[in-house]
């Protein structure tokens, strides 16, 4: 990495709780095609003055988490569609003051799905209401995913997202089950809820797929015990380099190629 500089460009991330997987992803990558950016990681106290401050410093790009992709929105100028199909934002990008609002998440669902041959006949319990969650449940729709049931505790958000997408909606899992699974939640992320399996064993032995979004640890209580089942796992980990690969993309205008992307996500997580 260069030598701070005062023409170094500076990216960061935005998240309540701030990991240094995004930090290392892009420093990495930054270092190997020698670009003259810096990348900080955030847990901003006042959102809206954080804002603020990327277009006033100016910062060139910031990455929002979890559970900023909503109230951030009223915050941008603009909006990307990839960003206002859904209502959702992880990304915000600087040109001279104008802040644009894009959402690589619903680009790395997407192609997740695809790449593991997930059917879209599958039944699926998709558990979480949030930002994260419309993201997921876009990509599910436009892929031709029709038996999808939300499971959420927050009775209005979860039939806000159900109805959205005409899917079905439940408060707990129960003794519903489904041919994926996938959790949206903080359920099993380091910190609070990483001891929390989001959906019961018997629940996991009914399924084929089991996709958890949390991307530390990518091997989650859930992704532990899917694995121990014998069932396909989708991590988090996966998600979250995709998803950075494009964010780096719209900073920089660079495309690494995919095993700089491969290298720069290996080395974010040793």
């Amino acid at each position: 990495m260069p030598i701070l500089n005062k023409d170094m460009t500076l990216c960061i991330s935005l998240a309540a709780r701030p990991s240094n997987i995004g930090t290392r992803f892009h420093n990495y990558l930054y270092e190997q095609l020698g670009l003259n950016f810096i990348y900080k990681a955030f847990a901003p106290a006042d959102l809206a003055q954080a804002v603020a401050g990327i277009r006033g410093l100016p910062i060139r790009g910031a990455a929002v988490s979890m559970p900023y992709k909503e109230e951030v929105i009223a915050l941008v100028d603009r909006m990307d569609p990839s960003a206002a199909a859904i209502d959702s934002v992880n990304t915000i990008v600087n040109d001279d003051g104008v802040l644009t609002a894009y959402n690589t998440d619903y680009l790395a669902i997407a192609r997740l799905l695809a790449d593991h041959e997930v059917s879209p006949a599958d039944s699926v319990l998709l558990r979480g209401s949030g930002g994260m969650a419309k993201a997921v449940a876009a990509a599910l729709r436009d892929a031709g995913f029709g038996g999808v049931t939300i499971v959420a505790r927050n009775e209005g958000t979860g039939r806000a997202l159900a109805d959205l997408y005409g899917f079905n909606w439940i408060p707990e899992p129960g003794d519903a089950t489904a041919d994926l699974l996938i959790n949206v939640t903080p359920l099993g992320m380091a910190g609070a809820d990483e001891d929390i399996q989001s959906y019961e064993n018997e629940t996991i032995a009914a399924a084929q797929t089991v996709f958890d979004v949390v991307a530390l640890p990518s091997e989650t209580p859930l992704i532990r015990a899917a694995r121990a089942a014998g069932k396909k796992v989708i991590t988090g980990a996966e998600v979250i380099a995709i998803q950075a690969e494009e964010q780096f993309v719209l900073y920089t205008g660079v495309r690494p190629t995919p095993e700089q992307v491969r290298e720069a996500s290996e080395f974010s997580r040793s």
